[in-house]
């Protein structure tokens, strides 16, 4: 097993530190709101903000749609590996989870690009903190889904390349053989 260098573990560490405690700020500030933000809209600006919120609510759709894909691509899958005659259950299962996280992924992309959408148009103060909370908790959700992601894909191709490894110096000792006889 390999042994991760001091910079790589300790940013491991650090960036979901603070990215919690950045969540933990954002969520801790109270604005007040503002009663002059009415007032002051555009007609231009309110049909702006119309279109985006037809476009933020189509990403949101479509992170939905991306998302409820994959699960039932996966609950058919799973069930479909219950009932087969294979018995490598971990290795399906764990193709099965890998596939779901990778979409998973997606699914929280889409869904940040439709919260910043949403407070693309004349943002207030409280907007902008409230799409800071919930980008950081989509950040930390993807951060902790791509680590599990790597580090799942790392374990399997270290599985696979002692068989592989081996089945290569096989059939070249037995070629080598071979040419000695």
């Amino acid at each position: 097993m390999k042994r991760e260098p001091f910079s790589n573990a300790s940013v491991n560490i650090i960036l979901p530190l603070a990215l919690i405690l950045g969540l933990v700020l954002l969520l801790s500030l109270n604005v007040e709101p503002s009663h002059t933000e009415a007032i002051s809209r555009s007609p231009l600006e309110s049909w702006l903000k119309l279109i985006v919120g037809y476009l933020a609510a189509g990403t949101e759709i479509s992170a939905a749609v991306v998302i409820g894909s994959a699960v039932i691509q996966s609950i058919f899958a799973y069930v479909r590996h219950l009932f087969s005659r294979s018995r490598q259950s971990f290795d399906a299962t764990e193709s099965i989870r890998l596939k779901l996280g990778r979409v998973l992924v997606l699914g929280l992309e889409f869904s940040v690009a439709s919260d910043i959408l949403r407070t693309a148009v004349a943002p207030t103060r409280q907007d902008i903190l409230n799409l800071g909370a919930i980008v950081l908790l989509r950040t930390l959700l993807n951060y902790f889904l791509e680590a599990e992601i790597k580090q799942a894909e790392q374990s399997r191709l270290q599985q696979r390349e002692p068989v592989e490894n081996s089945y290569i110096a096989t059939d070249h000792d037995s070629n080598d053989h071979r040419r000695i006889n």
